[in-house]
């Protein structure tokens, strides 16, 4: 099952703005609670609620006691259901609606930034549909989550929408990750039009981050192909020059290949491609389809079940494997490709929206599997699930 990442109280009016804070369910000292989120399931009456950016708790405040509390304590959500979905160390924040949304969870491995809902393409598959708003003024909450994340994390995504229309926002978020999380590996994903300018590319690279990695999507070897997917003539020209012009850089590129209808016939034919012409590339990722978003209503344009395009899946990673290139295969299901190609499959999909099907509790390699989109599982999946037993 998909994991809990909002849940939602009643806010004392002593909320007026977005508050972001770090986790604590044990009280501090008052000169450590200005970063930090006191949550508690009670509220005794001695407990001393001033100083903390905000407080959640079970409890139900009366109303006899919520002016008080408003006027001379921290900002307090209360009356929320449970809070078993958050630990010390998350990060959260907290709305003026009584909303509290995970923004950063300290156990998981999959942790990552949406830094912008807008994007200059409209990729027929986009899990994350594009919204037309001015978002812009959130960066503020971006470079201040970033000052929440623990020190000690070991890699965090920034995403969208399309982050690098951003611009020199996205460089102050890159540099900020450099400085604050120095041992913390970042990964980009764009669709690395905007690299097209020489410049920018330039400009990322000389903030000199120790360990960045850009995932740029490349649907086809052939540029119409590619700009139907992404639905934005001249899009594969952009790309290849953007991936090219951070190649010259210095910069990490991971080349990142979604595959459905439009993408599978052709999948030998971009792996020789991308050798040919991108070998510099860091790593070449081949990835199942998410059925969410705009792949929803386009189901029946790009739905193919990946045992039917097992074939070009072996050949296209055999291809690049043989030739030195860093190669795996992420969102797809053991039984559902050909063994020979195992080796190269992960587990790629983020904890909070991974799940499985009853009948893979039977399976000897379920831990190894990557498992299915929670989202999947309520529209389409291969045929080809079945426990593997040896």
């Amino acid at each position: 099952m998909s994991l809990v990442l909002s849940t939602h109280g009643k806010p004392l009016p002593s909320l007026t703005r977005v508050v972001l804070g770090r986790l604590t369910s044990a009280p501090l000292d008052p000169g450590l609670r200005q970063d930090h989120i006191l949550m508690t399931a009670s509220l005794p009456c001695e407990i001393d609620l001033r100083g903390y950016c905000g407080v959640l708790t079970c409890a139900s405040i009366p109303p006899d006691q919520a002016e008080a509390l408003a006027r001379s304590a921290s900002p307090i959500i209360h009356n929320i259901a449970s809070l078993d979905h958050l630990q010390d160390g998350d990060v959260v924040s907290l709305s003026p609606t009584g909303s509290v949304r995970t923004l950063y969870r300290l156990a998981s491995p999959h942790n990552s930034i949406l830094v912008t809902e807008r994007c200059n393409s409209f990729c027929v598959m986009c899990s994350q549909p594009p919204k037309s708003i001015d978002d812009s003024a959130l960066i503020g909450r971006h470079l201040r989550l970033i000052e929440l994340i623990d020190f000690n994390t070991k890699e965090l995504g920034i995403t969208g929408g399309e982050p690098t229309l951003l611009k020199a926002d996205l460089l102050r978020l890159i540099e900020r990750c450099k400085v604050l999380l120095p041992s913390t590996a970042l990964h980009v994903l764009s669709n690395g039009r905007l690299f097209y300018y020489g410049s920018f590319a330039r400009d990322l690279a000389a903030i000199g981050h120790p360990d960045l990695m850009i995932g740029i999507p490349l649907y086809s070897d052939i540029d119409w192909e590619h700009d139907h997917v992404v639905q934005a003539a001249g899009a594969f020209d952009q790309t290849l020059v953007g991936i090219q012009n951070l190649g010259q850089y210095g910069v990490p590129v991971e080349i990142r290949v979604v595959i459905h209808q439009h993408t599978y016939k052709r999948l030998p034919n971009l792996a020789e491609f991308i050798y040919r012409n991108l070998t510099f590339a860091s790593h070449v990722a081949l990835m199942g389809l998410e059925v969410m978003g705009f792949a929803v209503p386009n189901l029946s344009e790009l739905w193919i079940d990946p045992v039917e395009y097992g074939t070009e899946l072996a050949e296209a990673t055999r291809f690049l494997a043989n030739r030195g290139m860093n190669v795996s295969i992420y969102n797809h299901q053991l039984c559902a490709v050909p063994r020979e190609i195992w080796e190269f499959c992960n587990r790629s999909i983020s904890d909070w929206k991974n799940d499985y099907l009853p009948e893979c509790e039977e399976c000897v390699v379920r831990e190894r599997c990557g498992g299915f989109f929670s989202s999947s599982l309520r529209h389409r999946h291969s045929s080809g699930i079945r426990p593997i037993r040896f």
